[in-house]
């Protein structure tokens, strides 16, 4: 055998190897894709199916809403599934905020005709989509998924893209309210790194965890946290400063109790719930921040 002979096989021996190991990491990456998308609805689903929440859509009841169920909220959920995979994958390719945005745009028309014109989601949208995609940053990069490598990659590739979209209009209930009342609305949570999910919910989450191994308790913390700190949008769309006082208070008073530590926290939380439905007040913007850390949770401890 000539060496030219060798020297051709070496070579071909060697691009298929090649070949075999860049297949491979395209099935790993996928794979990571579908896993992240699978996270992200699950969090959404840990939000919906949490009870007590005050004045918002559960399995019991519609909380302060006429328009929506949880059954809507199923159906928004399923026409969701390929966009966090989408997300994750536009990510993993460092794709600019544009291209994000417009995949978000075109999620929310999914779920408006899942739910037949009801927004259910469009928070969720965009802070778990964000999230997805510095999760697919971090893998390109083969950063670990910590809280603080996906928040840096949030800010680090996406930064300047999201403070721009904070200076745009636009005609929703939340904006208008954000404008009405100098609320944070979720433009600004996003452009500042989500700083109420990584320094208000997670460290509630964790510490209920850590206290009782309860999810369902460390949720009930963390989304009292969020309600009372958070400048809710749709709160002050439905309530006005009043609305959001009552908020405010009902939350910093369950927590002062112990939270979900004390005997009767249970009760408790029922009594804000229905509080909260007399008043028709509905902190959707904590809970989309709650599915937020929920995602975060998941990512960094079951990928």
């Amino acid at each position: 055998m000539t060496a030219a002979i060798v020297h051709a096989e070496f070579a071909w021996g060697q691009a298929v190897a090649q070949d075999h190991e860049e297949r491979e990491e395209r099935r790993e990456d996928r794979g990571f894709c579908l896993h992240a998308g699978r996270l992200a609805v699950s969090s959404l689903y840990d939000e919906l199916v949490l009870y007590p929440k005050p004045g918002l859509v559960s399995l019991v009841d519609n909380g302060s809403h006429d328009d929506m169920s949880a059954d809507t909220f199923f159906r928004s959920l399923f026409a969701l599934r390929g966009y966090f995979v989408r997300i994750t994958e536009a990510g993993m390719r460092g794709a600019p905020f544009g291209m994000l945005r417009q995949l978000g745009i075109e999620a929310e028309s999914r779920m408006l005709r899942a739910t037949g014109g009801i927004n259910t989601h469009r928070g969720a949208i965009f802070a778990l989509g964000l999230l997805c995609a510095a999760a697919g940053a971090c893998r390109a990069a083969g950063t670990a998924l910590t809280e603080s490598g996906i928040r840096s990659a949030l800010m680090s590739a996406w930064g300047g893209g999201l403070t721009l979209h904070t200076r745009q209009g636009g005609a929703s209930h939340g904006l208008r309210a954000a404008r009405q009342y100098a609320a944070t609305g979720a433009r600004e949570e996003a452009a500042l790194g989500l700083p109420s999910v990584f320094h208000v919910a997670l460290p509630a989450l964790k510490t209920t965890l850590a206290a009782s191994g309860c999810w369902e308790r460390a949720r009930i913390d963390a989304l009292f946290a969020l309600m009372a700190c958070v400048s809710d949008t749709n709160v002050y769309h439905r309530g006005g400063v009043e609305g959001a006082r009552l908020v405010r208070e009902c939350a910093a008073d369950f927590l002062a109790r112990g939270g979900t530590a004390a005997p009767d926290w249970r009760a408790h939380a029922v009594d804000c719930h229905r509080r909260f439905v007399a008043a028709r007040l509905s902190p959707g913007g904590a809970a989309d921040l709650l599915g937020a850390a929920c995602l975060v949770h998941r990512l960094t401890r079951e990928s």
